[in-house]
């Protein structure tokens, strides 16, 4: 990431899972660098509150009330929508004006589990525009499975890093290349049923 922010690569948002989501070094880094972020987190992690201490996640989300719990979609998924109940708790302010700083919990309706985002972000963001960048996270997840299964992605058998590197490289062009292909004929069939 850092290769990529040096060479102006564009990132509105970061968003990962809990084993990076953990490191506070790198929501430091991302923070200080301008990046905002949703990383999934362990209900156990310490996190700043907005009045002065900390407080885990699941110790925050435990403080919701009821009307704090909105239902919203994360994006499509195999089944249809990725519905959800979601709410976030405002945690201590950052070092840079007009960004803020959040934890967002996602609530599965069947069962009540808690999944939870350590968030920093510009100030104005809306809870949907949280929930519209955790959902973004599945679908790269979902694009990594198809790579797999379509392309080979994790059928290397190589020890070092130039052919490792190599072949997740040709791998991702030729999914890629799949991906804009299968989307291209679908818009054109699209058109052609409009026309």
């Amino acid at each position: 990431m850092e290769r990529a922010l040096d060479a102006e690569v564009p990132a509105s948002w970061v968003t990962a899972d809990e084993v990076y989501g953990g490191d506070p070094a790198l929501r430091d880094w991302l923070e200080d660098r301008g990046v905002s972020y949703v990383l999934a987190v362990k209900g156990t992690e310490p996190l700043g509150t907005a009045t002065p201490g900390r407080a885990t996640a699941a110790q925050l989300a435990a403080s919701l009330a009821a009307e704090q719990w909105v239902a919203c979609s994360a994006g499509y998924g195999a089944k249809g929508r990725r519905l959800y109940d979601w709410a976030r708790v405002e945690l201590a302010a950052p070092a840079a004006p007009e960004m803020a700083r959040w934890l967002l919990v996602r609530r599965r309706r069947r069962d009540g589990e808690l999944a939870f985002y350590a968030c920093l972000g510009p100030a104005n963001t809306s809870l949907v525009g949280l929930v519209r960048v955790a959902g973004i996270r599945w679908a790269i997840e979902d694009g990594f499975q198809q790579a797999k299964t379509e392309v080979g992605l994790d059928h290397y058998e190589v020890r070092r890093w130039p052919g490792w590197y190599r072949h997740i490289t040709l791998a991702l062009l030729a999914h890629t290349f799949l991906v804009v292909t299968r989307t291209q004929a679908g818009d054109h069939t699209k058109g052609d049923v409009a026309a």
